[in-house]
């Protein structure tokens, strides 16, 4: 992950005493499903001490708004994003986004509960969404993000499938997306696995172990979260338009 601009805008979000997780494409890389991203992407608290050290934290990296809405704590809890581009030395073009309310998430106190904590050279302690929420937030319309939590999820399961305890299991199942691993996954947990039909329908094939319907169910199901997340941001598209063209007038 830490490449300098990205090292000097995080180290400079903690000295500013900002609350905050990391999400996206850095937060991705931590947890072993990525290996590249430019941008950081964060999920805030938006209490006005948290938004006061944010701010604190942008004009000490020389960072200036782009696109809209403007920072802000209704737009925040709107569910919209601010986005920020740095221009202090050694951050030059880095981009900054932020969130506070995520489609399907909970909300930020519930998502800090939940965090996982790395520990970053330099950096010390620092708050990333925990997996499970990640993959949430990545339910999105974009082509790119599904791949992502395949690898994601390939990648806890390969790292801690022996000491597994319940709960991750019901995890992978529920959030796998690769059938012949759903299928080891679901013949080493059969039980557990048809409790879960009811939740989760396709668990049915992967019980079967039908590779071709967990292939066509595993699109259904793709195609449903990619409308509802298009459904989602509908009217905040339409707020964002009426306030670029607000700036042009």
């Amino acid at each position: 992950m830490i490449q300098n601009p990205i090292h000097k805008a995080l180290l400079t979000f903690q000295n500013c005493s900002v609350r905050y997780l990391l999400m996206g494409g850095q937060a991705c890389i931590l947890y072993g499903g990525s290996e590249f991203s430019r941008d950081i992407d964060f999920s805030i608290g938006i209490d006005t001490k948290n938004i006061s050290a944010i701010k604190k934290a942008l004009h000490c990296l020389k960072a200036e708004t782009i696109f809209v809405p403007p920072l802000g704590k209704q737009v925040l809890r709107r569910g919209h994003a601010c986005h920020f581009r740095c221009n202090a030395e050694g951050v030059e073009g880095l981009r900054i986004d932020m969130m506070a309310k995520m489609r399907g998430c909970s909300d930020f106190e519930q998502l800090w509960e939940r965090r996982s904590i790395v520990k970053l050279p330099e950096i010390g302690e620092m708050g990333i969404l925990s997996l499970p929420d990640l993959i949430q937030a990545k339910k999105t319309q974009r082509e790119k993000d599904w791949p992502m939590i395949r690898r994601l999820i390939e990648t806890d399961v390969t790292q801690g499938y022996r000491k597994a305890g319940k709960e991750k299991i019901i995890f992978w199942l529920m959030e796998c997306r690769t059938p012949v691993l759903l299928m080891e996954i679901a013949r080493k947990n059969a039980a557990l696995c048809k409790n879960l039909i009811p939740t989760r329908s396709l668990l049915k094939a992967v019980l079967n172990q039908n590779v071709e319907e967990i292939e066509s169910l595993l699109i259904q199901e793709e195609s449903a979260e990619r409308k509802k997340d298009r459904e989602y941001w509908l009217p905040l598209k339409k707020e964002l338009e009426q306030w670029r063209l607000g700036r042009k007038s």
